[in-house]
């Protein structure tokens, strides 16, 4: 059997990253140098993990808003964490961080922005031999996808999608208990999920009518905006709550920067983009399900060009496995009562989001948005009974390294150990981490289409991974994001 190049540095037990700069290495304290692109928000969640690993040292930080460096201070402080980011080098354009990747010896670069920059950034950053941890959605498009594939390949670097329920034991447990084929043959699979909790639908097309807003200084606008098409900022214009049953009452009116993007399918990917990398991904692995076939939007209400719909229900099909019912709720919407019934003899309530696994011997439920806490019930049983628990599921054999909680340094620790070749090599995904391209571009590939199927809702979009098309050439049209002169990557 050949090795390839990516999977040699990725056996290696040092530091695996060759770019056109040549080999990293490892400074002399065992520390990696890291960048953190998106310092609030999410971003300041996931590189506070970054923190608490111990073995990394922050190079650089990045984010178009200034604002947000006393915010993030004072909330370090709080946490107790003592680090003064008035220290570090800032950027607001990551391209200019980039451009000093070398003075400031970049070894890994955390990705926490709106959905449009992530492949922008990443592809970037790995062309300089930079590892990347990515937030979910990894990208934002099909032609971004394979880009993001095909450069982590010829580059050797380590990636991982911030899908943070990966890294847990109960969820690693949840997988190996559906790839014993304990459930015997599955053929339906529903998620479902409360998001949006964003402005979608009639309410963001609303949000758009609203006059346009000087920028607010510290605030570099240009370099929000990245590879979209440039655009007037819009602020906050006063209290504008929308009561819709799918959506918890926000009161953020902003229409882009700082939340309600994701609506948007310039710059989000919807529900689908924050929900399915997680929600999909236990029936994902455990079904070893691999290229998507197709994919229809049979329910979507509140369509409107260039806004994701207000809820929806899309159907998914993959190859080689036509028996396979595989279906995505959006929007509070769910499954039949039926099948939801079972959940409620362990459940106070219904979760806001979670997986049922049907077979042909037994059902899975999986009652939380990451895999964490699954049950099982199998043909002539009355109850479902966890997985940890469940007679049945004690004989199945461990076959995936256990390390690593998502409330401790999860899958942002798994990443940086990784790279300095102290975590067990994954046979499943060829890397040491559970979250590299092997795994996250299929599982991308069937989200992305789930999107692209949204904004043609009540047509079966059929895709061929091969020729990276579909055979709708409005869909088609959506495969490739518009990326504005100065941020080519």
């Amino acid at each position: 059997m050949t090795t390839s190049r990516r999977n040699f540095l990725r056996g290696f037990t040092g530091l695996a990253a060759l770019g056109a700069g040549g080999c990293l290495t490892t400074r002399s304290d065992g520390k990696v140098r890291l960048a953190v692109v998106g310092i609030w928000g999410k971003g300041y969640e996931d590189w506070k993990w970054f923190l608490t690993h111990g073995k990394i040292e922050v190079a650089a930080l990045c984010d178009c808003d200034r604002n947000m460096l006393p915010i993030a201070q004072a909330q370090l402080r709080k946490d107790g964490f003592d680090l003064d980011i008035s220290k570090i080098p800032f950027y607001t354009d990551y391209r200019r961080m980039l451009d000093d990747a070398d003075k400031l010896g970049i070894q890994a670069m955390q990705i926490s922005t709106p959905d449009h920059m992530h492949a922008a950034m990443a592809i970037n950053a790995m062309k300089k031999g930079i590892h990347v941890y990515v937030q979910k959605p990894l990208v934002r498009t099909l032609w971004e996808l394979e880009r993001f594939k095909a450069t982590a390949r010829e580059c050797g670097v380590i990636t991982q999608m911030g899908n943070q329920g990966s890294s847990g034991s109960s969820f690693r447990r949840g997988v190996e208990i559906l790839q014993s084929g304990l459930l015997g043959d599955v053929s339906e699979v529903h998620i479902w999920t409360n998001r949006p909790v964003w402005p979608q639908g009639d309410w963001a097309k609303s949000l758009l009518a609203r006059p346009d807003d000087p920028v607010p200084p510290g605030l570099d606008w240009d370099a929000w905006i990245g590879t979209a098409k440039m655009r007037p900022y819009k602020g906050e214009r006063g209290v504008d709550k929308r009561d819709y049953p799918w959506c918890i009452k926000v009161g953020n009116t902003k229409v882009y920067h700082q939340f309600n993007w994701r609506g948007f399918t310039d710059f989000g990917a919807g529900a689908l983009g924050d929900m399915a990398s997680h929600l999909m991904n236990l029936p994902y692995r455990g079904l070893k399900l691999g290229a998507m076939a197709w994919a229809n939007c049979r329910v979507a209400t509140e369509v409107n060009p260039g806004i994701y719909p207000a809820t929806s229900i899309v159907d998914i099909g993959f190859v080689g496995r036509p028996e396979l019912k595989f279906t995505w709720y959006e929007g509070c919407l769910k499954p039949a009562e039926d099948l939801m019934a079972p959940i409620l003899q362990v459940e106070k309530a219904i979760p806001v989001g979670g997986c049922i696994i049907i077979g042909s011997k037994g059902t899975m439920y999986s009652t939380d948005n990451y895999g964490q806490t699954s049950y099982i019930m199998m043909k002539g049983e009355s109850k479902p009974v966890s997985i940890l628990e469940h007679e049945a599921c004690k004989a199945v054999a461990e076959t995936l390294p256990r390390r690593y909680e998502p409330r401790t340094t999860g899958n942002y620790g798994e990443f940086i150990d990784a790279i300095l070749g102290e975590t067990p090599y994954i046979a499943d995904v060829h890397s040491r981490c559970y979250g590299d391209v092997e795994h996250s571009i299929p599982l991308m590939e069937g989200m992305l289409a789930a999107c692209a199927a949204q904004c043609v809702p009540g047509t079966r979009l059929c895709w061929d991974t091969k020729t990276q098309r579909f055979d709708n050439d409005v869909a088609n049209a959506m495969i490739k994001p518009f990326i504005r002169s100065g941020w080519e990557f």
